[in-house]
C-alpha cells in the first residue's frame, strides 16, 4: 500500500501558504533564538561589570587589613611618670612630651643624621601619633619598668605605602613622598628586622583621624547604627499604620487617590531633597543638634517610609480576602481582622520591604551631608545626640583625601559596607523563605 502522505497532492496556492508559514515559523525562532542570546549577553555584562567592581574594591581595600610599625628602644622617665606612691599618674602621663621621647629615641638610632633638615626628614617616618599609642600603651600597663624598653609604634603612611608595594622606588625621588635618604634609612630598619607588618586593629576600633595610619570605621558604624535604630523605630509602624489605613479604612475617593500617588511618587524623590527638608524642619524649624544620629535617622525614616508603606500594601494584598472576610463574618471589627488576621500573615513581606528599605537607607550619603554628618569627628559617639557620621559619608570623606593610605582605607571600608548589606539581604531572603505561607 503506497504512503497516504505521498498520495496527497498540494495545489500551488496550498504549497505556496505552507512555505510561508515555515519562513515565518524560522523568523519566530530566530527572533526568539536573538532575544535569548541578548538576555544571556545582558546578564553576562552584568557580572562582569560586577566582578571588575568586587575584584578592583578587594585588590584596593585588603592591605588596609595589614599596618606596618617600627621598633624603638626607648627609657622612661619614671620619676617624671610616677606619683609619690610609685604609682602611674595619669595626669602627668597627659602632659608629658611623648613625640618628643619617640622622636629623640628614634635618633638616636642613627647616630650619624646630626643636620637639623636630615633629623626632620628622619622623624617623618614615624607616625604623628606614635606619642598618643604610646602613651595608652604606658598607661595600659600597671607598672612600667625602669631602663631601655623595646616598643612598637606605628611607621607613617608613607613607610606604610612603601612596605605594601604600593610606591615606586624607581621613579625620581622628586616624584614620590619620600627621599633616598629616606629609603636608605627604611633600608636599615628592614635589615635589622626593626620593621614589621601586623594586622590593623585600629580600623575595626577607632574613630576618623586625620593621621591614616590612626584612622578606623568605628565611630562611623557606631553612628549607622544608631541612625538605622532611629529609622527603623519611627518608619516601621508609621508605614504599617499608613498601610492599614489605605487598605481597610480610607474611602474611595480622589484624596484617597492623590495620597496613593504621592506616596508612589516620594519613593522616587531623590534622596537629597529629604536632606534638605530635614535641614529646613528638624534643624532650622526644631533646632535640633546638628550632626546627630536621631536627626540622622528622622531624615532616613522619612525617605524609607514610601518605601515600606508599598512593600506592606502589596503585603496585606498577597493575602486572601477570605481570611479577612471569614473573621468578619465572625464577628471581628476590621481592626481585629487586620491586626489579629492579615497583618501576622503579611509579616514576612513587610519584614522583607523593611529590610531592604533599611539596607538602601544605610547606603545613603547626600541626605546625611545635608544635615552635617560629614564633620570630621575624632570620637566614637555615646548617645543620639552626640555629634557622629555615617558609614558611606566616612567613605566620601576619607576618597577625597590626598593621602594614598586613605584610598585603601576607603576600599576596606567599603567592604565592610557591602558585608553588612549582603548580611541584610540574606536576612530578608532567609525571613521570607522562614515564615512564608502559601495559599
Amino acid at each position: 500500500m503506497s504512503d497516504p502522505v505521498t498520495m496527497i497532492k498540494l495545489d500551488n496556492q496550498t504549497e505556496a501558504r505552507f512555505i510561508k508559514i515555515s519562513q515565518g515559523l524560522k523568523k519566530r525562532h530566530a527572533a526568539s533564538q536573538r532575544l535569548r542570546n541578548y538576555g544571556v549577553l545582558a546578564i553576562a555584562i552584568a557580572i562582569g561589570f560586577l566582578t571588575i567592581l568586587l575584584t578592583t574594591i578587594v585588590s584596593n581595600g585588603y592591605t588596609a587589613l595589614k599596618q606596618t610599625e617600627l621598633q624603638v628602644e626607648v627609657t622612661l622617665p619614671l620619676e617624671k611618670l610616677l606619683n609619690k606612691e610609685g604609682d602611674l599618674d595619669l595626669e602627668r602621663t597627659r602632659e608629658f612630651n611623648w613625640n618628643g621621647l619617640i622622636k629623640k629615641a628614634f635618633r638616636a638610632d642613627f647616630p650619624e643624621v646630626t643636620g637639623m633638615l636630615d633629623q626632620r626628614a628622619l622623624g617623618e617616618l614615624v607616625s604623628e601619633n606614635a606619642g598618643y599609642d604610646l602613651r595608652k600603651q604606658i598607661e595600659a600597663m600597671s607598672s612600667p619598668s625602669a631602663g631601655k624598653t623595646k616598643i612598637w609604634i606605628k611607621a607613617s603612611d608613607d613607610v606604610d605605602m612603601l612596605m605594601k608595594g604600593r610606591m615606586d622606588r624607581s621613579i625620581d625621588q622628586s616624584k614620590r613622598r619620600l627621599t633616598d635618604q629616606q629609603l636608605a634609612w627604611i633600608d636599615v630598619l628592614v635589615k635589622n628586622d626593626r620593621i614589621r607588618k601586623v594586622f590593623n586593629k585600629t580600623f575595626f576600633t577607632a574613630a576618623d583621624s586625620r593621621e591614616p595610619e590612626s584612622a578606623g570605621v568605628l565611630g562611623a558604624t557606631v553612628g549607622s547604627a544608631m541612625a538605622l535604630l532611629i529609622t527603623v523605630l519611627l518608619a516601621l509602624p508609621l508605614a504599617v499604620m499608613a498601610a492599614v489605613y489605605l487598605e481597610y479604612f480610607a474611602p474611595p475617593g480622589r484624596l484617597t487617590d492623590f495620597i496613593e500617588v504621592n506616596i508612589n511618587n516620594l519613593a522616587a524623590v531623590p534622596s537629597i531633597v529629604f536632606g534638605l527638608l530635614g535641614l529646613a524642619v528638624f534643624l532650622g524649624f526644631f533646632g535640633m543638634p546638628r550632626s546627630a544620629p536621631l536627626v540622622g535617622g528622622m531624615v532616613l525614616a522619612l525617605m524609607t517610609l514610601p518605601t515600606i508603606i508599598i512593600a506592606t500594601r502589596a503585603s496585606i494584598r498577597a493575602v486572601p480576602t477570605s481570611i479577612r472576610d471569614a473573621a468578619l463574618g465572625l464577628g471581628a471589627s476590621r481592626m481585629q481582622a487586620a491586626t489579629d488576621h492579615v497583618l501576622p500573615l503579611a509579616a514576612p513581606g513587610i519584614l522583607t520591604g523593611t529590610i531592604i528599605g533599611i539596607a538602601q537607607a544605610l547606603g545613603e550619603t547626600a541626605p546625611l551631608i545635608m544635615i552635617g554628618m560629614v564633620a570630621f569627628i575624632v570620637d566614637v559617639p555615646a548617645s543620639l545626640t552626640d555629634p557622629a557620621t555615617a558609614l558611606p559619608v566616612q567613605i566620601y570623606i576619607w576618597s577625597d583625601s590626598a593621602e594614598r593610605a586613605f584610598y585603601e582605607r576607603s576600599s576596606l571600608a567599603i567592604m565592610v559596607l557591602l558585608t553588612f548589606l549582603i548580611t541584610m539581604n540574606i536576612s530578608a531572603v532567609l525571613l521570607r523563605r522562614k515564615f512564608e505561607k502559601k495559599w
